[in-house]
This record gives C-alpha cells, sequence and structure tokens, in this order.
C-alpha cells in the first residue's frame, strides 16, 4: 500500500465514493502502522464536480493528453515571438480544440453517471485554456488527481487586431542585419513547428473522436444483442420451468398409475385365490354327491 496508487484509486472514483473510500484507506493505513501515510491519505480533498470531470477525461482518454500538452508548449512559445494574426490563428485553433474537448469531456461524465451542466462544462473549459497556458497547470491537470477546477486566468491575454506581442528592444543601429535575419528564421521556424504540432493535435484528436464513436456505436450493437440474449434467457427459462412442472405432473401421474396397477395386481391375486377357493370347495361338494 502506497501514497502514489492510494491516491490514483480514489481520484478514479465517482465523487460519492470518494470520502467512505478514502476512510477505508485511513483505517488500512493505520492497521498497518503506517501513521504517516494515513495522514497523508486523509488529507486528501474529494474533487468537485468540475475537477473530477477533467480527472475523467485525462483518464478515460490518455491518448488526448500529450497532443494537448504539446499544443500548449507550441502556443506558449508562439505568444514569445509571433505576431498578431498569427497568434490569433492559433487561437481559433486553441478554442476549437478545447470545446470539442470539454464536450467529450461532459459525454463521458454523463456516461459514468453525472450529466453536468453548462457551468461545470465552463469550468472544465478554463482549466483547459489554464493547461495550455501555464506548464505547472498542464502537469497537475495531467496527474488526474484535480480538487477543484483550474483558474484560466492564467491563460493567453487576448490578442487584439494589429495587436503585436512584447519583443525585445531593437538591436542598435551599428548592429549588423545579420542578427535581425536569424532572429526573423527562427521566428519562422517556431511557428512552423507550432502550426505542425497544433496541426497534429488536430488530427489526433479527429481520429480520437472517430474512435469514440465507432467504439460508442460499437457498445450499442453490443447491448442490443446483450438485451436480445436477456429476453431469449428469459423466455428459455419460462420454457424450462414449464416444462419442470410437467415432469412434475408426469413423475407424480407416473407414481400414481403405479400404485394403481399394484393395488389392481393385489386385487386380481386375491381374487385368483378366492377363484380357486371356491373351485376346489365346489369340487369337493361335487364329489360328495357321487
Amino acid at each position: 500500500m502506497d501514497y502514489d496508487s492510494v491516491a490514483d484509486e480514489l481520484y478514479a472514483l465517482r465523487p460519492e465514493e470518494f470520502t467512505a473510500a478514502r476512510a477505508s484507506a485511513v483505517a488500512s493505513a493505520r492497521t498497518a502502522g503506517d501513521r504517516e501515510l494515513a495522514g497523508r491519505i486523509g488529507a486528501l480533498r474529494k474533487p468537485s464536480l468540475a475537477a473530477w470531470v477533467s480527472n475523467l477525461l485525462v483518464r478515460s482518454s490518455p491518448g488526448e493528453v500529450e497532443p494537448l500538452l504539446r499544443l500548449g508548449e507550441g502556443l506558449r512559445q508562439a505568444h514569445q515571438d509571433l505576431d498578431g494574426a498569427q497568434l490569433r490563428e492559433l487561437s481559433r485553433r486553441q478554442h476549437a480544440l478545447i470545446r470539442a474537448l470539454s464536450l467529450q469531456a461532459r459525454q463521458l461524465a454523463k456516461e459514468a453517471g453525472h450529466p453536468i451542466g453548462e457551468g461545470v462544462q465552463r469550468e472544465v473549459e478554463n482549466t483547459l485554456h489554464a493547461v495550455l497556458a501555464d506548464p505547472e497547470a498542464a502537469r497537475a491537470w495531467a496527474g488526474g488527481r484535480l480538487t477543484k477546477p483550474l483558474d484560466a486566468a492564467v491563460g493567453f491575454p487576448a490578442v487584439a487586431e494589429g495587436a503585436r506581442p512584447q519583443r525585445p528592444a531593437p538591436a542598435p543601429a551599428s548592429a549588423p542585419s545579420r542578427p535581425d535575419k536569424k532572429t526573423s528564421e527562427q521566428q519562422r521556424r517556431r511557428l512552423d513547428r507550432a502550426r505542425k504540432e497544433s496541426e497534429a493535435a488536430e488530427r489526433e484528436l479527429r481520429e480520437l473522436r472517430d474512435e469514440a464513436a465507432a467504439a460508442g456505436e460499437a457498445a450499442e450493437e453490443a447491448k442490443r444483442q446483450v438485451d436480445a440474449l436477456q429476453r431469449h434467457v428469459e423466455e428459455l427459462t419460462g420454457e424450462l420451468e414449464r416444462v419442470r412442472s410437467e415432469h412434475q405432473q408426469a413423475r407424480f401421474a407416473e407414481r400414481t398409475a403405479r400404485e394403481r396397477a399394484r393395488t389392481a395386481d393385489r386385487r386380481v391375486r386375491e381374487a385368483g385365490r378366492k377363484a380357486a377357493t371356491a373351485a376346489a370347495q365346489l369340487e369337493r361338494l361335487t364329489s360328495s354327491d357321487a
């Protein structure tokens, strides 16, 4: 029993199961004589609904964690180097990706028995904005142990029309032009890298959503088959009960018939003996008359 495995198990549970499971884990640690571990487990906080949904997204869709983290790295670098037009393009992709992931999280929560409203979904989206903007937030989210939604205040600043991010002060006039060209080339490479990472993340998201849709359809088909087989089992169970009842009735009828047959056989034997006795008596009477 170790802290990380216990924490992972607790934060994978539904919110209503957390408190009782934590108490059980604390009791187990105390029974094992590890008071320090019991104290650390007891300090784990129950996640809010939005935090639980964010953790659920990480745990249910691990393939989407790394693409989002890579996109965040590219966006943070782009915000240091790119102009307003380029940032607006990446921002558009960022918002589309976050919206898609938040909708997926909402569907996962519904399937897990906890449908969420628009307010909780916005908290999930704010968490994803924070993940893209702040590496500390990204690490916390990827760990799957959030207790409350992350603050979107750490998100990227809005990029107004024509606005440009702050750049280093221009080089002195006497500086050669080669560093400016080198800087421009670095910016171009960073932009290309950020675009490629963003496009790769979007492709992975589309593929994962297609896989999720296919898995959902397969699950629905499997459920239909299970329901049909269940109905068939119920029909066969009813038929089995009917046959068992008829079998019991037939066995009762058999026993009754055998008893009647034995009774009839005894009566036949008794009648035979009586007939033999009567015949013997008749024969004796006939002989005496002669």
